[in-house]
């Protein structure tokens, strides 16, 4: 597939939060000369942020979408319903699940974050036919209100896989709902945490906060790791046994597969590897923002936080490198504002050293929420 002669094709490959922006700025301003092309699997993207509040039920799945029609239409883009699955950086060619190839002039990269099936199953034989996996989150989006009605029928036991960030609001928001006293009594959910405490990446005082917050939704915090996924159990690594109905898998991100043999410069970790201006340090014409990304110069953990900052000079240095004009550094904030939501409307917050939460934390939490979606949402 070839773009038009004369004019500069730059391809979209992902909805992310970051392309959601560019796309947003390119729906108001967008340059004559520019051919655009968006690949996403998806028609839409699901707020990572707010699907803790659907799990709970604060919120419907479709208050957590942003539809991609109304911007793909305002900007002029052509949407092709699939996702990459090779890329030649050298040749500036990518190969698509739908079997078509397309050239490029300019990338850019926001696929968000991978749960690698294979290296998985790998480490937890039986995940992939028993497991519940978080990503991809338009899949769980669609999965989770089966759980939901089995815990309106009868008693269940979830158990949750990862005691990172996405681990530890999944757990506590899927405790909430189904601790719900109009739904059957006695339903659990454990929290495989490994050999750290819950929210080992977070200051002690607000470990101490999460800790709180586990027990008093009655969540089992288990300091093992999954080794295994069978009907109706996991396999602990002490060689135990944990019997559940529903293993949900929250680890963490793995880079896509088709990164590596692309010819771009990666991590260690097989990450596509940036410099200050969100471009490949090894392709000029590739530019990436999100979980997909690592800034080889700022290292910076891996969260929607970090990738809805990027977005804006993501979008800066793509308009530059289109026009020709020297492209501006980007330096991510060295410290960010956490927002742990805990089941029910109560979040945590962390700034830094200094730590809060409450009920009014939670619905600071659900206006920004509101306010990034709608923003993205709205037909204007």
């Amino acid at each position: 597939m070839t773009p038009m002669t004369g004019l500069k094709h730059l391809v979209l490959l992902g909805a992310g939060h970051a392309h959601v922006q560019v796309l947003h700025s390119l729906a108001h301003s967008r340059p004559a000369d520019l051919n655009l092309t968006v690949v996403a699997p998806y028609p839409r993207q699901l707020y990572s942020g707010m699907v803790p509040g659907f799990v709970a039920g604060h919120y419907t799945l479709d208050q957590c979408v942003i539809p991609l029609d109304g911007l793909l239409a305002r900007c002029g883009a052509r949407y092709l319903p699939t996702r990459g699955v090779a890329l030649d950086a050298d040749a500036k060619t990518l190969s698509l699940a739908s079997g078509e190839a397309l050239s490029w002039d300019w990338l850019s990269v926001n696929t968000g974050p991978v749960m690698d099936r294979e290296k998985i199953e790998a480490q937890m034989p039986g995940a992939r036919e028993h497991a519940l996996f978080l990503r991809p989150i338009e899949g769980f989006g669609q999965l989770w209100p089966q759980v939901a009605a089995m815990g309106r029928e009868r008693p269940i036991h979830v158990a949750v896989v990862g005691a990172g960030a996405a681990g530890l609001e999944l757990a506590m928001a899927a405790a909430h709902a189904l601790g719900d006293p109009v739904l059957p009594a006695g339903s659990h959910v454990t929290l495989l945490a490994g050999g750290a405490a819950p929210g080992a990446n977070y200051p002690p005082a607000v470990q101490k906060r999460v800790a709180n917050a586990l027990r008093r939704l009655g969540i089992t915090v288990l300091p093992d790791t999954c080794a295994g996924v069978g009907p109706g159990e996991i396999r602990l690594a002490s060689g135990a046994h944990l019997a559940c109905d529903v293993p949900l898998l929250a680890v963490g991100a793995q880079a896509p597969a088709w990164l590596a043999p692309s010819g771009l410069a990666l991590d260690d970790d097989g990450f596509l590897a940036v410099n200050a201006f969100q471009q490949s340090t090894s392709h000029p014409h590739v530019f990436a923002a999100g979980d997909v990304a690592s800034r080889i110069d700022a290292p910076h953990p891996r969260s929607g936080v970090y990738a809805v900052r990027a977005g804006s000079a993501l979008l800066a240095n793509l308009r530059a490198a289109l026009q020709g004009q020297p492209l501006a550094p980007y330096a991510p904030p060295a410290r960010t504002l956490n927002l742990l939501s805990c089941g029910a409307r109560h979040a945590i917050a962390a700034w830094g050293g200094i730590s809060f939460e409450g009920r009014w934390v939670w619905h600071w939490k659900d206006h920004i929420d509101r306010r990034f979606v709608a923003r993205y949402a709205s037909p204007g």
